[in-house]
């Protein structure tokens, strides 16, 4: 007969330490950080009607034809009810900064805004009507671009239409499940420090009550960053810290899995 005997080891539980222990105390002092930390991350508050009126304003004042600079690919789309040649047209401003027009050919029209264009269009006109009207409108803004960040589907460029708006922004995006859409952070970015805006959203409220006036009108440029929940944060980063072992237990879950799966492919051969 054989006797196997096992050496008995002490086992220290954490659940059967006292409550007082320093490992219990270093540790709810390790939660308690991570919490405060990630709630003083995430948290926000609702911007006021000065806020808001602010980034409304600067849109009015973006958007007019007086500022609107045209870029490739923008597409721009002309009127003249006495240039048939042109009326109607809706040409895309090539790489060279150029569109091609019946009757006028070549016009570079990158880094003119629509009413020099239109008054550029009317001045080659001059040579074939008497006193031409042109109208011209940016028809898509392809040139212009705002973007999205963090807890999104799709991050990155969008493009900038001028009516965007940021729940629409969202939508494109789509919002992931740890989303904190309480605390949405629209970044007006501007080379000029004390022109830099940020505001606060609560998109979640805008969609449950209707609060509309919240909506902001986006500008090109905007950077619209969605943060994570507290428990979110607090799970990409652990996330961060566990990823370095990812590639360990891979290679140790990797063999073992294909030795199984031999093994019992094996076993059905026999």
């Amino acid at each position: 007969m054989m006797v196997v005997t096992t050496e008995s080891q002490q086992v220290t539980r954490f659940d059967d330490e006292p409550r007082s222990s320093p490992r219990r105390r270093n540790l709810a002092v390790v939660l308690l950080a991570i919490c405060v930390t990630g709630a003083g991350a995430m948290t926000g508050c609702a911007p006021s009607e000065h806020e808001i009126s602010a980034f409304i304003h600067d849109w009015e004042a973006s958007v007019s034809a007086s500022d609107y600079r045209v870029q490739p690919p923008d597409a721009l789309e002309i009127s003249s009810a006495q240039a048939p040649e042109i009326d109607g047209e809706v040409q895309t401003v090539r790489q060279d900064g150029k569109i091609t027009l019946r009757l006028l050919g070549e016009v570079k029209v990158a880094g003119l805004t629509p009413v020099e264009v239109s008054r550029k269009l009317q001045s080659l006109l001059n040579q074939y009507y008497l006193e031409p009207q042109v109208s011209v409108r940016v028809n898509s803004a392809g040139s212009k671009r705002f973007y999205v960040f963090g807890q999104v589907a799709q991050q990155g460029a969008f493009h900038y239409t001028g009516r965007d708006t940021l729940l629409g922004a969202l939508a494109q995006a789509q919002p992931t499940f740890i989303a904190a859409k309480e605390i949405i952070k629209v970044i007006r970015p501007n080379h000029e420090g004390d022109k830099r805006h940020v505001i606060t959203v609560d998109a979640r409220r805008i969609l449950e009550e209707g609060k509309l006036d919240q909506n902001v009108m986006l500008q090109e440029g905007d950077i619209v960053y969605v943060p994570p929940t507290v428990l979110g944060w607090i799970g990409l980063r652990i996330n961060e810290v566990l990823f370095p072992l990812y590639p360990v237990q891979q290679a140790i879950v990797t063999p073992a899995s294909t030795a199984l799966a031999v093994d019992y492919y094996s076993g059905n051969d026999d």
